[in-house]
């Protein structure tokens, strides 16, 4: 079964369009990641199916409730971190919690329960005395979740829940996601960080307001048309653009500090590309086959035609 249904969905600020027909379903118990650089429109589409936004065309459907008509009904069964969660930083842990319960309508009986419940989950516990304006940024964005999830929602929204934190709170927070989808809840999650969305059951790559595609992160990697050769070298940037002088047809791109590239024949390829540096004086630390990211065939998409120019994301 379905927990969330879009049909067509549009939202035009002005003469921007920020989001352009967006149809498709997110099952109950996924963990769905929505991913694009800033700008993509993925603050747009949360803010639309939590029923904060009005669509200016098409539909959608949370927990069977329509996002415009039900909206408050809505509201009731789902939690929503947005970017820059409300967190009040001379509130305590516990006193922050306090607040999104009364918020929520969360009774006063079984609270107290509740409340030790999502701070042990979070690892929290030994910090509920402490000031939420004292908290780290990977905590900070923990007891967000555990306000968010207060009143025990059905559906989970968060909109890039860990940009800006660190690896090993970012590690934390989805074992704290998987925790969650044990428990049956669905959640719907944006980031700009890829790796984060190979976690996720299914992603879908969203740019400059379009679907691009929608796929389990291991059938989309199968998207790449060809084999990926990766390329070490201590120059990775002037390699890179000389590759793509002698390789127009294919796929060059820069991933850190290493170049990656596309090639229907990889033999004939690694040849070339050996040639070309030693040519321009680059030394090749190596030249071999690896298996595509996520970031390998959001790349591939932004190259073609329909997609605009190469882009990387964070």
């Amino acid at each position: 079964m379905n927990a969330i249904e879009v049909v067509g969905l549009g939202k035009r600020f002005g003469e921007t369009i920020a989001l352009d027909s967006l149809t498709l379903d997110i099952a109950e118990g996924e963990i769905f990641a929505l991913v694009g650089p800033d700008g993509a429109g993925k603050t747009t589409t949360l803010r639309m199916l939590t029923g904060i936004l009005t669509p200016s065309s098409g539909s959608a459907s949370v927990l069977g409730l329509d996002t415009v008509r039900e909206a408050e009904a809505i509201k009731e069964q789902i939690g929503y971190m947005s970017q820059r969660f409300g967190l009040y930083p001379d509130l305590r842990v516990e006193e922050n919690l306090h607040f999104y319960a009364d918020i929520y309508g969360v009774p006063r009986q079984g609270r107290e329960e509740k409340i030790d419940e999502l701070l042990a989950f979070s690892n929290m516990g030994p910090f509920k005395k402490r000031l939420a304006g004292n908290l780290s940024g990977g905590m900070k964005q923990k007891l967000g979740l555990a306000c968010a999830l207060i009143h025990t929602p059905r559906v989970l929204f968060l909109d890039e829940p860990t940009n800006g934190v660190d690896p090993v709170s970012r590690r934390d927070f989805w074992r704290i996601l998987y925790l969650l989808l044990e428990q049956g809840v669905t959640i719907v999650v944006s980031t700009a960080y890829l790796d984060e969305a190979e976690r996720a059951h299914r992603v879908g790559l969203l740019h400059e307001g379009r679907l691009l595609a929608v796929d389990p992160p291991s059938r989309l990697k199968r998207l790449i048309d060809g084999s990926l050769l990766e390329v070490r070298t201590d120059r990775p940037r002037p390699a890179a653009a000389a590759l793509r002088q002698v390789l127009p047809s294919h796929d060059v791109s820069l991933f850190g500090d290493r170049v990656h590239v596309v090639s229907q024949e990889p033999g004939r390829t690694t040849e070339v590309i050996e040639t070309t540096l030693a040519r321009e004086g680059i030394a090749t630390a190596s030249v071999r086959q690896t298996e595509p990211s996520l970031e390998d065939v959001f790349v591939a998409f932004l190259g073609r035609p329909e997609g605009g120019d190469h882009a990387s994301l964070p």
